[in-house]
């Protein structure tokens, strides 16, 4: 037989119940439902479910058929009009049977009749004396009670020894089933420590454009919580919230698939139940923050490596050193390690908490078909997210609210994660102003445009041009390029060559090459390509001596130079 795809859906009389059949025959069909049982066939499906509230028959129930979907539809009444149905989406939970009510004991043998049928099947073989025989090994009490337990509420055990080389690229502990929890711990917390890289985290929280970015994404749940807000108010009881989160047709195909189960869990095992669950959503919630809702082959380690109960199969005391932890590991293992994702996904874990189970298990849907498409990583639905995916549709919505409430009554600080946060920002932050501070330092005045620099004293003034040479880091006043044409012209204005610069247009080509004396350069080398254009200009015009004045005196510049009278390097 096969199970339908189905649809439950509710209003303040009926109870809606959409089964889809394709290539069924509409004529061939049955359906029984009294109280709380509901049973449907059409061959080849078969479905059978135990509703949350009931029904009763009483003439105003109605049935169609959609030959074009293959869709019955079927609306029963409710006993008591206007009672609500809580967990109408929990479809894995709809499919249980009703629990056994007969007065069968709870332990008994099973097979023993048997046995006995088959030793006297048996009697007349011969027996085979060439049997393998193994020597007896006596295995010690300890040896049996030191074997540890992990899985979803710590039922399993002897897992990984089976599986040891798939779940060694999985897991980060080693050998969980001769490892105690507290020794778990410690060599957890060490390889935290070992991995924590300062640098990263500095740069992490220096250049934070890319996490800022992130943390602008809005995932699904923000919305519905605002709505949940909006409709149900803030001081009032908190609902199941159903009929704000809605399941795709895969994720109700992943709930037909699940076996529904039943778990004996101790009160001590049940609590670590809920712990293991708020770990796991706040990994969660960082891969969806980071990959802004489109996963990557990274997903799955991301998720299993920020959340300890799945990498290192740890357990947990109070809510508390969860948070701890989870921060912790953000800060040593993604790509992103800021403590504001660390906030950011502990806020959102508290929204899905309290938008109810129906988010709690859409999530948890997520993760498992995360695992699923990742090779080895589909080990741990087996040990933990299925047995989550089926238990939390039978979680009580007051202990799910209870966890919520104590979740938001913690509190978490860089201080409490045990990375030395705190002193590691503080010496960056003081070598950075160290640094800020060495760098306005090179900045001093002397260093500053010409402009502001402050006068020159007198004996500035009377310092000898070979001085302003060698000191090539002092700057020029203002007044450096018509001191230096002064320069260049004196000794030819005395002799009334000055004519001569005037005719050349030297003044003119000086400034529109640009040559001034810049920061740093020295005057010989400012100096040398005006000489140069001055030695070019007398070569081509025709020098008349005047009276009184001989030539051989003054007939050239090369003798003006010799005399020292013209300035040249």
């Amino acid at each position: 037989m096969l199970t339908p795809a189905f649809e439950l859906t509710q209003d303040c009389d009926f109870l809606t119940v959409a089964i889809r059949v394709p290539h069924a025959r509409a004529s061939e069909f049955d359906v029984y439902f009294e109280g709380v049982d509901f049973k449907f066939y059409a061959k080849p499906y078969f479905l059978r479910l135990t509703l949350p509230g009931r029904i009763v028959e009483n003439g105003s129930e109605q049935g169609t058929y959609d030959a074009d979907k293959g869709i019955f539809t079927i609306r029963l009444p409710k006993e008591t009009p206007g009672q609500h149905f809580e967990g109408l989406n929990m479809l894995t939970a709809l499919l249980a049977p009703r629990k056994s009510r007969s007065a069968k004991p709870l332990v008994e043998e099973i097979g023993a009749s048997g046995v006995a049928e088959e030793g006297a099947d048996d009697e007349d073989e011969e027996f085979d004396w060439e049997i393998e025989q193994t020597p007896y090994e006596e295995v010690s009490e300890s040896t049996l009670l030191s074997q540890c337990h992990y899985g979803f509420g710590n039922l399993r055990a002897g897992v990984v020894q089976r599986l040891q080389d798939e779940l060694s690229e999985v897991i980060d502990i080693k050998d969980p089933d001769f490892t105690p929890v507290t020794e778990r711990r410690q060599k957890r917390l060490a390889a935290e420590l070992a991995k924590f890289d300062p640098d990263h985290y500095l740069a992490d929280f220096f250049e934070d454009e890319a996490v800022e970015q992130i943390l602008k994404y809005s995932p699904w749940w923000n919305d519905a919580h605002a709505e949940m807000v909006a409709s149900l108010g803030k001081n009032q009881e908190q609902g199941d919230s159903a009929a704000l989160v809605s399941f795709s047709e895969e994720e109700k195909y992943q709930l037909r698939k699940f076996v529904n189960k039943s778990y004996l869990l101790d009160k001590t095992a049940h609590r670590q139940v809920y712990y293991g669950l708020v770990d796991i959503l706040l990994a969660y919630c960082y891969e969806v923050r980071v990959t802004e809702g489109e996963h990557s082959v990274e997903s799955a380690w991301t998720i299993r490596k920020l959340s300890p109960t799945l990498c290192w199969f740890e357990t947990w005391t109070d809510v508390h050193e969860i948070l701890v932890s989870f921060g912790r590991r953000v800060l040593c293992y993604p790509l992103y390690r800021h403590f504001k994702l660390v906030l950011k996904a502990y806020r959102d874990t508290i929204k899905i908490l309290q938008l109810g189970k129906s988010a709690v298990l859409k999530c948890l849907l997520d993760v498992h078909k995360v695992f699923q498409e990742n090779d080895p990583a589909y080990i741990l639905n087996d040990l933990y997210i299925s047995d989550y995916c089926v238990w939390i549709q039978k979680a009580k919505s007051k202990k799910l609210a209870a966890l919520t409430e104590a979740l938001k009554a913690v509190s978490l600080s860089k201080a409490q994660l045990g990375l030395e946060l705190p002193e590691l920002e503080a010496a960056a932050l003081l070598v950075q102003e160290e640094e800020g501070a060495g760098r306005a330092a090179q900045c001093s005045p002397s260093h500053q445009a010409p402009h502001s620099s402050p006068e020159p004293s007198d004996s500035d003034s009377t310092s000898s041009s070979g001085t302003e040479d060698s000191a090539s880091e002092q700057e020029e006043p203002a007044g450096t390029q018509p001191s230096l044409l002064t320069s260049l012209q004196a000794p030819l204005l005395e002799e009334d060559s000055a004519l001569i610069i005037r005719e050349s247009g030297l003044c003119r080509n000086m400034a529109s090459q640009g040559c001034e004396v810049s920061q740093g350069q020295p005057l010989a080398s400012a100096r040398a390509p005006l000489i140069e254009e001055l030695g070019d200009a007398l070569k081509m015009l025709q020098v008349s001596t005047p009276h009184g004045v001989s030539a051989g005196s003054h007939g050239s510049v090369e003798d003006a130079e010799e005399r020292g009278q013209v300035p040249c390097d």
